[in-house]
């Protein structure tokens, strides 16, 4: 893979990151935001145009044809004379935020008719308010969505923000927007569940927009006196990949209330659920807490304080193929005294 192809999947910027950019440049360049799908790119510039003040308007790409963009003629005089759509080119001259939406899956001669539009803000002899922004969005190839390979000529009219999910800037979000704690919390604990991989099949699978929808159902569920466990099931399985939902729901069955921060359970191992489902979820989240090096700044007395407190199975569960990890640790002292209990048994 050469260096070029290598940064079109390496450099990449975070919503939050995305944001910011496109706040300080889009008056005068435009923006084409690409990742997977269910990032929650609409509702950033979204965001990003009502922080600034700009009313938006938006195009879906899959919903236009070319005299959409170009507008249709119309004879004044001798000459006609092209009327660009009122959602491009308002009556009033004031700036605003063109969204264009699913860009990528636009016919070519739809592309093509946004050529003048990306680069020179004009639809033909008519010149976008000073001030206006133009965003456009969209999947790429590798998501198996609705996307047409674009022009070298359009790929180069406007700046190409590779977007990658950020969890943190998410869990920030998502407290702003009043989803749901058990979800804020469930994502804290699990953050891969927050955006899994597009599957080869049309089947639901996590993505951050799938978790606020989630959020939002559950809530309206709860409304109206329908939340239990078997619609709980029904509309976590209808939104999320199958192994998210499975997990989410069996903790919320068992009453888990919110999800501790893992650093929690170990300093506060009382903490740990009792439901075996739960617990046995909160060991694995532990498990691969210190598989990835953020338990190193505990000291050995609390770490062996938390293994101690553990019964023996529960034990062999967080230490299976990870007896040196947790032996550099200082948990020598926990390991031993399981030995010992072991051999006696």
């Amino acid at each position: 893979m050469s260096v070029m192809q290598q940064a079109t999947f390496n450099e990449v910027v975070t919503l939050r990151q995305a944001k910011r950019l496109i706040q300080c440049m889009a008056q005068e360049q435009s923006f084409l935001l690409l990742s997977a799908p269910g990032i929650g790119k609409s509702e950033m510039v979204y965001e990003a145009a009502r922080e600034a003040g700009l009313p938006c308007r938006s195009l879906l790409g899959t919903q236009i044809a070319p005299e959409d963009v170009s507008g249709v003629p119309r004879i004044v005089g001798e000459r006609s004379v092209f009327c660009p759509p009122r959602i491009l080119l308002p009556e009033r001259p004031e700036p605003f935020c063109l969204f264009l939406d699913e860009l990528p899956a636009c016919a070519p001669d739809v592309q093509k008719a946004f050529y003048s539009l990306l680069l020179e803000r004009r639809l033909g002899e008519h010149a976008l308010p000073p001030g206006t922004w133009v965003v456009a969005a969209g999947n790429r190839l590798q998501d198996r969505a609705l996307v047409r390979a674009m022009s070298s000529a359009l790929v180069n009219r406007v700046t190409i923000l590779q977007i990658r999910h950020d969890v943190d800037e998410w869990l920030a979000w998502a407290q702003r927007a009043g989803i749901r704690q058990d979800i804020r919390s469930f994502i804290a604990t699990v953050p891969d569940a927050l955006m899994r991989p597009v599957p080869a099949d049309p089947v639901p699978f996590s993505t951050p927009r799938a978790w606020s929808l989630l959020s939002r159902a559950l809530d309206m569920a709860q409304k109206g006196g329908l939340l239990n466990g078997e619609t709980r099931r029904a509309l976590a399985f209808g939104r999320l990949s199958p192994e998210d939902a499975a997990v989410f729901c069996a903790l919320a069955e068992e009453t888990l209330g919110p999800v501790q921060p893992i650093a929690t359970y170990i300093e506060k191992p009382d903490l740990l659920p009792k439901g075996d489902s739960a617990r046995w979820f909160i060991l694995d989240c532990i498990r691969q807490f210190v598989r990835d090096g953020r338990a190193d700044g505990f000291a050995p007395r609390i770490l062996n304080r938390f293994l101690t407190a553990l019964s023996p199975e529960h034990q062999l569960i967080v230490l299976t193929d990870m007896v040196e990890k947790w032996g550099a640790l200082g948990a020598d002292k926990a390991m031993f005294a399981l030995l010992n209990k072991v051999a006696r048994g």
